[in-house]
């Protein structure tokens, strides 16, 4: 699943493609009878009112909120003599969720595909160069897209269709179910020592990993970034969160910055299907210590006081733990 360095990524580059531009027709091939997607664009009649709000308005800014996407827009012109739509500004919340990630650039629409072939409703392809990224494999499982003023398009692609896409009104997105109950961001200037002990605070007597992961406590952090925090910090996945000294919260709140950033600067990490708008994979997975290393000898080392490197002595383990997997060292991690 996208992390917050990855939703980051996307997000950046959004905000320089996309803000100014005005959308002009959107599409989608989801058509889902699940009731808990009633709310989103999965849902056909849900989607034919999307599709209403949306069309002829300008995209005005684009935020993250933890793993959310907010691509913020303008109230859409109205014909004269015709009343202006009841709730204001709108505001695409996207959740990339295990899968989904968003592609920007030339596409068109193939009627003659295998899914249309099938009674289905066709589907979109790039219409770039054959070397183009977009072409990747990975890209190719295109479930949204919108037409945007530049003859260019945004594609939601999602392998698994896990991915939720809904509309918001903008002056209350933030107060919805989808925004409501999120932790602090971790990069936020004022996510310090202090904030991390009261988020901490919310689960005592849970296991380090996990709460971690809870986005109600911290906002942002998934499987692959608290592996390698955990491993930079020298704390056990299983270590109860009451149970942390004050030397160790201060690793751990440094550690957390330095890799989500470092996450950000290489792009993302793109081990399973996570690619960046223009269809690239992120590099973060090349520097991984912890996470999917496992049996590998720990890489972590030191300088003794003679100064010499010395390394430590343990190997990469995984275990399970409340249903997701760690990644950890048998030496060091305590």
């Amino acid at each position: 699943m996208p992390e917050l360095p990855e939703v980051e990524t996307t997000t950046r580059g959004l905000k320089k493609e996309i803000a100014g531009l005005k959308i002009l027709d959107v599409w989608t091939d989801l058509n889902t009878k699940d009731k808990r997607k009633h709310d989103t664009v999965a849902d056909v009649k849900y989607f034919k009112t999307f599709k209403k709000e949306i069309s002829g308005t300008k995209i005005i800014s684009v935020e993250r909120k933890a793993k959310n996407i907010l691509i913020n827009l303008s109230t859409p012109p109205r014909p004269t003599g015709t009343p202006p739509s009841k709730g204001g500004d709108k505001t695409i919340l996207i959740h990339l969720k295990m899968t989904g990630h968003l592609l920007y650039g030339k596409y068109k629409f193939n009627p003659s595909s295998y899914h249309h072939r099938k009674g289905g409703a066709g589907s979109w392809i790039p219409d770039e160069k054959a070397n183009s990224p977009l072409h990747d494999p990975y890209n190719r499982f295109i479930h949204v897209v919108f037409t945007l003023s530049n003859k260019k398009h945004l594609a939601f692609c999602d392998m698994r269709k896990f991915g939720k896409m809904t509309l918001l009104d903008t002056k209350t997105a933030h107060d919805t179910k989808h925004l409501n109950n999120i932790g602090p961001d971790p990069l936020e200037k004022s996510f310090n020592l202090r904030t991390l002990k009261e988020r901490l605070l919310k689960k005592l007597n849970g296991k380090i990993k996990t709460v971690f992961m809870d986005q109600s406590v911290i906002a942002g952090i998934g499987n692959i970034y608290s592996d390698e925090i955990l491993w930079r910090s020298g704390v056990h996945p299983e270590r109860k969160t009451n149970t942390l000294k004050e030397n160790e919260l201060k690793l751990i709140l440094k550690s957390t910055k330095e890799l989500l950033n470092k996450g950000i600067d290489f792009g993302g990490d793109s081990m399973s299907d996570y690619r960046n708008i223009y269809g690239l994979r992120g590099e973060f997975q090349l520097h991984h210590e912890a996470y999917r290393c496992t049996g590998e000898k720990c890489r972590r080392s030191r300088v003794s006081p003679r100064g010499r490197k010395k390394y430590c002595k343990g190997v990469i383990l995984r275990k399970i733990i409340n249903g997701r997997s760690a990644h950890y060292c048998s030496n060091h991690q305590k």
